[in-house]
């Protein structure tokens, strides 16, 4: 494999898609290695094939505002790979969705859903329709408008989304009524449901909860103690709740949570209260954490600013892609950081990784970090499918073993010559191995 040539040929093939190929680069650069020990892999066209999607389906969703107005938004599904189980990934509804950024993702679910062991594909859908400021009603016939054509590829055994940025348990519910009534089937076909309609317990804290179980094994392994360090969070959503709740239950202290306006600064710590409260700004709907330090004593809010200024020993990037640069690497290690996980998808820029693993600084890629919440949804599947319930504690032990087999495979194809763990490299081969040899069994299809 000559990751140079392919690189170039994509950039050809998909000119301006800045955030696919930038994932796709990274994937190929650690790979290589274990690529060019097999010579199947190249004579199957392993790659070329993994980096194209087996499918993109878009189209328009026309729908009506509360004043009567015709509105129009673009809808996207992204099929990637589905060689080891159906195409499995989350629907984004925001501005900002684009081509690039739901291949990127995309592609990064596939060696995700790899590494949850799981029997689940890749793919990733959504729409640049904004749910912020719009009413129930109006979601409402977005969601449906949208499902008639989504309705043409999904099913239980052939592709199953999810929520994300944008789409959460409302939305879900509006996608799957309609879904139900255009099929008149009741499966599960999408995950995030209710709890009273086929939902799993824990599923919007899994992300966050599985975060934070994957960075406390990478201090146990380096043989730091998670109890009472510094813990800057970015976002205030269901990531960053699950990640602060999950982080302050084994001891560390969460100072810092931030959104789109600046972030919060906490000395006391956000716990308690405090977390409960990140979930009501949420679902205040203006999408800014200011508020928090005019409700909290001694909070201090710095607008237009990132959370990376603050001191800490834990960064968990839970928001958004390459929200953390390489300058704000550089200011985490000046003020002490010792561990980055990314609970959000490739949240930080390629200088930002070369630096911290420059500085032998713990670091994980979100393809391992974030897992956990595609693994409860994977569990989710599974309790529809054989119709039954897991409690809380059932969940959340089989997200934990998820996770603990995630870190295992990663140590074990990421351990450097000198002890130091490249979990970007671990991840990656192990994500990769699993689906590629599964192609390789399944012939040219």
């Amino acid at each position: 494999m000559n990751v140079e040539k392919i690189l170039t040929h994509l950039e050809k093939k998909h000119p301006g898609e800045v955030e696919y190929l930038q994932a796709v680069r990274e994937v190929l650069e650690t790979i290589e290695e274990v690529y060019n020990e097999n010579p199947k892999y190249e004579e199957y066209k392993i790659i070329e094939r993994l980096v194209e999607p087996d499918r993109i389906l878009t189209f328009k969703v026309p729908w009506i505002d509360d004043q009567g107005n015709t509105q129009l938004n673009l809808g996207y599904r992204v099929e990637f790979n589905n060689a080891i189980g159906p195409y499995k990934g989350g629907l984004r509804f925001h501005p900002s969705v684009n081509l690039s950024i739901l291949k990127f993702l995309g592609f990064e679910q596939i060696f995700k859903n790899s590494l949850t062991s799981l029997p689940m594909g890749g793919g990733k859908g959504g729409s640049d329709f904004d749910p912020k400021g719009k009413s129930d009603k109006e979601v409402m016939r977005f969601c449906q408008s949208f499902m008639t054509e989504l309705v043409r590829l999904i099913g239980p055994d052939t592709d199953v989304p999810a929520g994300d940025i944008g789409v959460g348990g409302r939305e879900i519910g509006y996608l799957f009524g309609y879904y139900k009534k255009l099929t008149r089937h009741h499966d599960g076909v999408l995950t995030g449901k209710g709890l009273n309609w086929g939902g799993s317990l824990i599923r919007p804290e899994a992300t966050g909860f599985g975060g934070v179980y994957f960075v406390h094994h990478m201090l146990e392994n380096a043989k730091i103690d998670i109890k009472c360090k510094r813990v800057a969070i970015s976002g205030f959503g269901n990531v960053a709740w699950g990640a602060a709740l999950k982080m302050t239950e084994l001891g560390a202290k969460v100072v810092a949570i931030s959104g789109p306006d600046g972030y919060i600064l906490d000395e006391a710590g956000i716990s308690g209260e405090k977390i409960n409260y990140m979930l009501d700004l949420r679902a205040s709907n203006q999408d800014i954490v200011a508020p928090y330090a005019q409700k909290f004593a001694g909070a201090k809010f710095f607008a237009g600013k990132k959370p990376w200024e603050a001191k800490c020993e834990i960064a968990l990037p839970c928001a958004t892609q390459n929200e953390l640069n390489g300058d704000d690497a550089k200011l985490l290690v000046s003020n002490g950081c010792i561990c980055v996980g990314e609970i959000s998808n490739m949240g930080c820029t390629p200088e930002a990784i070369e630096f911290l693993q420059s500085k032998k600084i713990l670091y994980a890629p979100g393809k391992a970090v974030n897992a956990g919440g595609v693994a409860v949804s994977g569990l989710e599947m599974t309790q529809n499918s054989a119709h039954l319930n897991w409690s809380a504690e059932e969940v959340d032990k089989k997200l934990f073993d998820i996770m603990t087999n995630i870190h295992v495979a990663c140590i074990k194809y990421g351990t450097g010559k000198d002890g130091y763990v490249n979990y970007v490299k671990g991840a990656n081969i192990a994500g990769f191995l699993k689906v590629a040899d599964a192609m390789l069994d399944q012939g040219i299809i």
